[in-house]
């Protein structure tokens, strides 16, 4: 409850009608009660045709707010058993006054509780005994002497009995609404969770394995030469410092948005695009491996969300051939269409390292990255030897997934299905 209270742009007077019925039910019992035997000795006073409230009539007004106890356990049995209580209330002549009350809401209480049969049959229970007593009983019931209840009263009594239907369907049409809105607020909350949570895993893993392998392979090169060739030894020792330095800086850049909003700061540091391909350029060469970048039309802006997707791809590709590839070099053309672009590694393998495999996370990240844009990305051997990837992504973000255009490179070779990727398990 503390919880409702606090919910932003919720009215207070939604959070007390979604209370209702979880709270204690003998607070309202005993406010009706009080009602009912206060109201009904007022009207006793003003209405003298009726017979004077008793001993046996007080009981009867304490009865049917009794018996709202339980109405959120028993909704039906207390529907029906008010009404009954209601009709001997009526029947035995005492004055007319609020006992209805407590009718309105074992009825509200049975409609919310989904029972919507039983509280129209309770309601009409007490309308047609209502019609009995005031047009064929009144003969035999006190008080003595009583003619036939005039239309008027039975058209309020009728317009009575309407307006509780009508009030209690209203309010469980906007209980069902707000249960369905709240579902989907969670739904909604979990579903950008997840999301936020595979973003920040595709970061760690294209930032941690890139660097990874870069002082992986530097690491093997500084250990072979150690003794023989000091100095490159220590260019290798000085290329690991370097990617780690890095490798750090961007792990924290990521680590900072799990920062909740407003306890941090922004990131230091803008999210890496394609005009840091040259980095990777020299992180590849740092590892023996040789990248040849080509751009074919107009270089323009893309949206951020495209600008990161493409370097992480091509990043993660180049990390691919360096520890999958036995090819010592590897091509980088960057498309520039109207509205997409296309990105194409291309290594002349052939194929070493682990096994491959279809369960490796970076083909399965890159493929992340490129849905979430409405793009693609194709990966698989070359009929020739080596391997390709090829990521069409649109340079807007809200931009539909692009149809495959024609590849204005001449080159006979041909992107097929996806294959079993280069990759670790």
């Amino acid at each position: 409850m503390a919880e409702q209270r606090e919910r932003p742009g919720v009215p207070p007077w939604q959070r007390w009608m979604e209370r209702t019925g979880r709270g204690p039910a003998w607070r309202s019992a005993l406010l009706v009660a009080v009602f009912a035997q206060v109201g009904s000795g007022w009207a006793a006073q003003q209405q003298s045709g009726r017979v004077a409230l008793d001993g046996f009539g007080r009981l009867l007004l304490l009865l049917g707010p009794l018996l709202l106890v339980w109405r959120h356990r028993y909704p039906v049995a207390v529907a029906y058993g008010v009404s009954a209580v209601t009709l001997v209330y009526i029947g035995a002549g005492f004055p007319y006054g609020p006992v209805f009350i407590s009718l309105a809401l074992a009825c509200f209480a049975a409609v919310v509780a989904g029972r919507r049969r039983a509280a129209w049959g309770a309601v009409g229970l007490l309308w047609a005994g209502h019609l009995a007593i005031g047009h064929l009983l009144y003969h035999h019931l006190p008080p003595a002497g009583d003619g036939p209840a005039p239309w008027a009263q039975e058209m309020v009594v009728t317009a009575w009995v309407l307006a509780i239907l009508a009030v209690s369907e209203l309010v469980r049409m906007r209980r069902e609404q707000w249960a369905l809105a709240r579902a989907e607020r969670s739904a909604a909350e979990k579903r950008r969770a997840n999301e936020e949570r595979l973003r920040i895993a595709r970061e760690l893993h294209d930032v941690l394995a890139h660097s990874i392998s870069v002082i992986n392979v530097q690491a093997g090169v500084g250990l072979a030469l150690l003794d023989s060739d000091p100095e490159q030894a220590r260019s290798a020792l000085t290329t690991i410092k370097a990617a780690s330095k890095e490798a750090l800086g961007e792990v924290r850049q990521v680590l900072d948005t799990l920062r909740a909003p407003g306890d941090g700061d922004a990131p230091r540091a803008p999210a890496p695009g394609l005009d840091r391909l040259p980095e990777l350029v020299e992180q590849a060469a740092a590892a023996g491996l040789t990248v040849d970048i080509a751009t074919v039309g107009d270089a323009r802006a893309p949206a951020p969300g495209t600008d990161l997707a493409a370097f992480r791809i091509v990043q993660e590709a180049l990390t691919n051939v360096v520890r999958h590839s036995g090819s010592r070099t590897a091509r980088v053309r960057l498309s520039w269409r109207p509205r997409v672009l296309e990105l194409r590694v291309d290594d002349d393998g052939p194929a070493t390292g682990g096994p491959a495999g279809g369960s490796g996370n970076g083909l399965v990240g890159m493929r992340e990255r490129a849905a979430a844009l409405g793009g693609t990305i194709e990966a698989g051997p070359r009929p020739d030897g080596g391997f390709r990837v090829v990521a069409r992504l649109p340079l807007k973000a809200e931009a539909a997934p692009p149809e495959p255009e024609a590849d204005p490179d001449p080159a006979p070779e041909a992107v097929p299905k996806p294959a079993p990727p280069q990759e670790d398990p």
